[in-house]
C-alpha cells in the first residue's frame, strides 16, 4: 500500500492490470529494471501481489498493488481514486503508461459455449478494458503510451477457443481507434499479441501438458512455446521512447507461430 510519505517522482509511472503473476509480473519487473514505478492490480492472491511489490522494490523502483476485478466496471471509480491517491504519494497527478493485461481463458467449442462464460470474457477482455482505459485517460500524461494485450489466436485459429479469440479481436479494433482519437494528445496505442506462453494461464496447459507443448513447438518457427521473459522485455521496450513512432499496430510476439 502507498506510504504516507510524499516523495517527488522523476520516474515514469505505469499502471499494469494483472501484474502479480505470469506475463504481467514479468512486465512490471522489466519496467522496474528501466526505472519505471508501477501501480498494478491483482484479482485475488494478495501474497503473490506482495511478493511482486518486494521484487520491484529490490530493483530500486516503487510498486503499489491494488485488488481489482477488471470485469466489474462498477468497481472502477474506487480504483481510480486509489490511483489518484497513489500518484499524490509519488508527488504527481499523472501517469505515463497503461498496460491492459489482466485476463482469463475459456476453452469450449462454439456448440458448448455458455452465455455466462461468454459474458465474463467480454466483461474482462473488452468491456473492462474499454471503460478502465476511458476512466484513466484523464490521469495520463500527454505523450503517454497504451498497450493492450491480445493473442495470436486473433490471427490463427485453434478450434475450441472461439469466444476468447473473438474478444481479443475486438481489443485489436479498439486499440486502433485509441491510436486515432488520442493522436492529438500524442498518446500512442498498440496491441501486443502473444503466442502460447508457458505460464499458469489456462491451467498451465502450455507449460505442463507435454502433448500440447509439443504441438505448439511443432508449429512455431523457433521451435518452442514462449516464456514470460520473451514478452516482458518487449513490452517494456515498446513503452519506451525508443518506440515513440510505433502507433496503432498489432505486434505479435510468438516466435513465428503458424506461419
Amino acid at each position: 500500500m502507498p506510504s504516507e510519505t510524499q516523495v517527488n517522482s522523476k520516474h515514469k509511472i505505469a499502471i499494469v492490470t494483472g501484474g502479480s503473476r505470469g506475463l504481467g509480473r514479468n512486465t512490471i519487473v522489466n519496467l522496474a529494471r528501466r526505472g519505471v514505478d508501477v501501480i498494478f492490480t491483482y484479482r485475488a492472491n494478495r501474497a503473490e501481489a506482495d511478493a511482486a511489490v518486494a521484487e520491484i522494490e529490490a530493483l530500486g523502483a516503487r510498486a503499489f498493488a491494488f485488488q481489482l476485478d477488471t470485469g466489474r466496471v462498477s468497481d472502477f471509480n474506487a480504483f481510480v481514486e486509489q490511483v489518484k491517491e497513489t500518484l499524490q504519494t509519488l508527488g504527481t497527478d499523472r501517469f505515463d503508461y497503461l498496460v491492459n493485461n489482466a485476463g482469463n481463458s475459456y476453452h469450449a467449442p462454439i456448440s458448448e459455449t455458455t452465455e455466462e462464460a461468454f459474458d465474463e470474457l467480454v466483461n474482462i477482455h473488452f468491456k473492462g478494458v474499454y471503460f478502465l482505459t476511458q476512466k484513466l485517460l484523464p490521469l495520463m500524461n500527454d505523450g503517454g503510451r497504451i498497450i493492450n494485450i491480445s493473442s495470436g489466436l486473433a490471427r490463427f485459429t485453434v478450434p475450441g477457443i472461439s469466444a476468447y479469440a473473438s474478444v481479443k479481436g475486438a481489443i485489436e479494433v479498439f486499440t486502433r481507434y485509441l491510436a486515432k482519437e488520442l493522436g492529438p494528445r500524442r498518446i500512442t496505442a498498440n496491441t501486443v499479441a502473444p503466442g502460447a506462453v508457458q505460464t499458469d494461464f489456462s491451467g498451465g496447459v502450455v507449460r505442463d501438458n507435454p502433448a500440447y507443448n509439443k504441438m505448439v513447438s511443432d508449429t512455431t518457427a523457433l521451435g518452442r512455446p514462449g516464456l514470460p521473459d520473451d514478452l516482458g522485455p518487449m513490452i517494456a521496450s515498446l513503452l519506451s521512447d525508443d518506440n515513440r513512432w510505433v502507433n496503432g499496430q498489432r505486434i505479435e510476439v510468438s516466435g513465428g507461430a503458424n506461419l
